[in-house]
């Protein structure tokens, strides 16, 4: 009750300032709080809106050109009889795979007030901060910003004027068909879905969209397509291409967040709509559907996985792991054909971090039409550091200045945002007029056999600005030590990030590795940007697979990761018109090209160069801080090379050749003083 109470208050209070803090008064946003802006916008969302209540269409028949029925809730601005107004408005439109109904139980969470107060306030009595379990705290605090009405409906946004459709995807909830899985058909359909909603007599036709992880990702499919009544997105953690940030990054298929999503996705399409059922109207073509097509891509996945032969796997797998096969090119969007307004925000430890920055960056639009947001957090604790004094404003707070701007015309001040707002690993919160930040340089640092002094691990390194002279041979095997890391934290879309001694300290994982550590550092100094990594490895067998990670090490020993790559050792062909190079020809962003067409068998016992990608970061080390990298023969529970490469790789000891004539370094996108 006290906490309904003082909220009632700060929003009367917030509305009572909002003509003070109204960026039309000519406010612009300053640093990554927007300033008045900023309290503006909250303001915006969290007072009195226009209508008082919600009024929902359930399970409204969409039809497709091809005949198949999608099913959408349609979220409608009511009066204080509960009746939907007469008048037009914008509308957002939400394609979903995890169920209208998953979307309406979240959303009782935070559209019932008992109900939501008591979440909230548990969200903010569970402070595990200082102890063993602070990451704990670290997903709670994404109940407070905002994520939830980003996923499912933002009841405030509706009141103030605008209709919210949500709408099952094919093959999935009480929607008909087989699941298309992000392919062709279902981005056909997003544009059919949208010009439905456009032609509805309670839309303007101003159409924007918005949604979570695949929610996202459909999103940019969508906007690549550039459909007439789409104005504007607000994709949140989204992935540009999904086969090689979560599928198979660095050609190892992910072994623990794939068949988690896949069985969650595939049981709840299995849900029936049992209100339909007691009506006696229940849909007897989607029970066809899905008795013809219960476990969509199980069985691929579980083909790759056991099948040791090549040539035996499953033509749907066969199809992905060929770079210009139209299955997998299905799954690529091409962000340089997006022309509406996009915000795009992410984490630096998502899934699909690899996508986020280059989405921003590839985009055509000027700075503040298209913003990039990006925290130091995970797939499900997006925002978690939001909404409170000093910090960026909530999830929803942005999602709703957004549409406010681009599809009612409001000159709020958020296309002044930005248009680059990062948490700096290691430092706070910055706005950045792009990402890479101005200012940086690329150098070379060296792995050098010369102990650190600083890590326990299979062999104590170096990082130099030069080469070692010496010629020195290290051998690491694949280990375990991976179930205890930030890579499993992140695999795991940040589930297991709750133990803080794996999530955010290496030195466990760091046991079953290769360590290089630089100096410290005398000064601040920033990393910003992509990373490459040069390996030169050798192998026992015709395979192997290869794991790095950038890290951060602090005075005390505490090893954080920054970043990680991974490259399985046959598919280390690199696509050059995807890749960036400096003009001394070093590689600042190696793409594999990560296709069976081009697979490259090791030779035993031959030195071979492995170009190996790390996700951008931006970070900073601090004084005294110390800059890391790990080398590791595998990365399991994250991926597993397909089982026919794995086989080739017999999980043998991988051997890393630090040799002057042809070095291992580290590529790094360095800003200030380093002293190295």
């Amino acid at each position: 009750m006290r906490y309904a109470l003082r909220s009632a208050a700060l929003c009367v209070a917030a509305v009572a300032l909002s003509p003070f803090l109204s960026p039309s008064a000519g406010a612009t946003p300053v640093g990554p709080d927007g300033a008045a802006s900023g309290a503006a916008w909250a303001a915006t969302e969290d007072g009195p809106q226009q209508y008082p209540n919600v009024f929902i269409e359930w399970d409204v028949p969409i039809t497709m050109s091809d005949g198949t029925v999608l099913k959408g809730n349609v979220y409608h601005p009511a009066d204080a009889a509960g009746q939907p107004i007469s008048a037009p408005t914008p509308t957002i439109v939400n394609m979903t795979p995890y169920t209208k109904l998953g979307s309406m139980i979240a959303d009782s969470l935070i559209s019932v007030p008992w109900l939501s107060d008591a979440v909230m306030q548990v969200a903010r009595d569970v402070d595990l901060s200082g102890t063993p379990f602070s990451g704990i705290t670290d997903l709670t605090k994404a109940l407070g910003g905002g994520l939830l009405r980003n996923f499912t409906v933002d009841r405030q946004l509706i009141k103030s004027g605008y209709t919210q459709v949500v709408v099952d995807v094919r093959g999935t909830g009480f929607s008909q068909g087989d699941w298309d899985l992000l392919r062709y058909r279902e981005q056909q359909d997003t544009v059919e879905v949208i010009d439905w909603t456009a032609h509805q007599p309670w839309s303007t036709g101003n159409i924007g969209m918005n949604g979570v992880s695949y929610s996202g990702l459909n999103q940019l499919q969508v906007a690549a397509k550039n459909p007439p009544a789409l104005k504007a997105i607000f994709p949140v953690v989204p992935s540009r291409n999904p086969f090689r940030d979560l599928v198979a990054p660095g050609g190892a298929i992910g072994v623990t967040f794939m068949p988690a999503w896949l069985l969650a996705v595939n049981g709840a399409k299995l849900m029936p709509d049992l209100t339909a059922l007691a009506r006696g109207q229940f849909d007897m073509q989607w029970l066809k559907d899905r008795l013809a097509d219960p476990f969509t891509f199980v069985d691929a996945l579980l083909n790759v996985l056991v099948t040791p032969e090549i040539d035996q796997l499953d033509p749907k797998v066969q199809a992905l792991l060929q770079a210009d096969s139209p299955f997998r090119q299905s799954w690529e969007t091409d962000p340089s054909r997006i022309t509406v307004p996009t915000f795009v925000t992410g984490g630096w430890h998502d899934v699909f971090v690899n996508s986020q920055a280059d989405v921003y960056r590839q985009i055509p639009l000027p700075p503040g039409q298209k913003q990039l947001f990006v925290g130091d957090g995970y797939h499900i604790s997006n925002g978690n550091e939001s909404g409170r004094p000093g910090l960026p404003p909530r999830m929803d707070v942005l999602q709703r200045a957004w549409f406010d701007k681009w599809l009612k015309g409001i000159d709020n001040g958020i296309d002044e945002y930005g248009p680059v707002t990062l948490r700096q690993q290691g430092g706070g919160w910055i706005s950045s007029p792009s990402f890479p930040q101005p200012g940086v340089d690329y150098r070379r640092m060296y792995l050098s056999a010369a102990p650190s002094g600083t890590a326990t691990s299979v062999h104590d390194g170096s990082l130099f600005g030069a080469p070692s002279p010496a010629l020195d041979q290290l051998t690491v095997a694949p280990g375990l030590t991976g179930l205890c890391s930030r890579d499993m934290a992140q695999e795991s879309a940040g589930a297991t990030s709750i133990i803080d001694g794996c999530s955010k300290d290496a030195r466990i994982q760091e046991l079953g590795g290769l360590t290089f550590t630089s100096a410290p550092v005398p000064e601040p100094t920033t990393i910003s940007g992509p990373i490459a990594v040069r390996l030169n490895t050798v192998h026992d067998a015709t395979d192997g697979y290869w794991t790095v990670t950038v890290n951060d090490v602090a005075p005390d020993g505490r090893s954080s990761v920054l970043s990680s790559g991974q490259l399985v050792s046959s598919l280390r062909a690199i696509d050059e018109s995807r890749s960036t190079r400096l003009p001394n020809g070093d590689y600042t962003e190696p793409v594999p090209d990560l296709s069976l067409d081009s697979r490259q068998p090791m030779v035993p016992g031959q030195p071979t160069a492995l170009d190996i990608s790390v996700p951008g970061i931006e970070a900073v080390l601090q004084p005294g801080h110390r800059l890391r990298v790990d080398v590791y023969a595998g990365n399991f529970p994250r991926g597993l090379p397909p089982m026919p490469l794995l086989v080739d790789s017999g999980l043998r000891p991988q051997h890393l050749l630090l040799d002057q004539n042809q070095p291992s370094f580290v590529n790094i996108p360095v800003r200030g003083n380093s002293g190295w």
